[in-house]
């Protein structure tokens, strides 16, 4: 759909849209209510401004939509079949990198208390470790401003996916 679709469609089909970006609904309302975008290029600028403010608590949640790297995306819906199209790439990866990435994960949420959210897309299975491994000595701030920064880059990247 190109921009001025995305202005016409009605409140909750708009909602829903933009929640598959990211489940963050302070945000969500906000990219809604905020309609007419004159471009795309507008409404990713006025989203992902809106995305720098995204609270720790915000980030939190929205990760609940998210597997693990590795993991299946279960469900039907438009964040579960964007987050299978963001991983295809690392899901080709060798076995020895999947295992080490799944016994990453679990270090990973031993650590921080929190699935290891990375955008996944356009990056190898190795890339993803090795990533992985650096923010596993990422300090609890770190990590945090990082999480979120993942986020904000998976949320901006899939609604330029949807609106062309």
């Amino acid at each position: 759909m190109d921009v001025t679709e995305f202005d016409a469609l009605d409140p909750d089909a708009a909602a829903a849209l933009v929640r598959s970006w990211a489940d963050v609904p302070r945000w969500v309302d906000a990219v809604v209510s905020a309609r007419p975008y004159a471009t795309t290029a507008a409404l990713a600028q006025h989203a992902g401004d809106l995305a720098a403010g995204w609270t720790d608590d915000e980030v939190e949640a929205a990760l609940a939509d998210h597997p693990r790297i590795g993991d299946r995306a279960t469900g039907t819906g438009a964040s579960a079949a964007a987050s299978r199209t963001e991983q295809a790439a690392s899901a080709d990866t060798d076995a020895t990198t999947a295992a080490a990435i799944r016994e990453g994960n679990v270090a990973y949420e031993a650590r921080f208390g929190r699935v290891f959210l990375i955008r996944a897309a356009g990056r190898t299975g190795p890339e993803i470790l090795a990533e992985l491994r650096r923010r596993l000595d990422d300090d609890d701030d770190t990590e945090r401003a990082e999480v979120a920064e993942q986020l904000r880059a998976i949320a901006l990247l899939r609604l330029e996916r949807s609106v062309a």
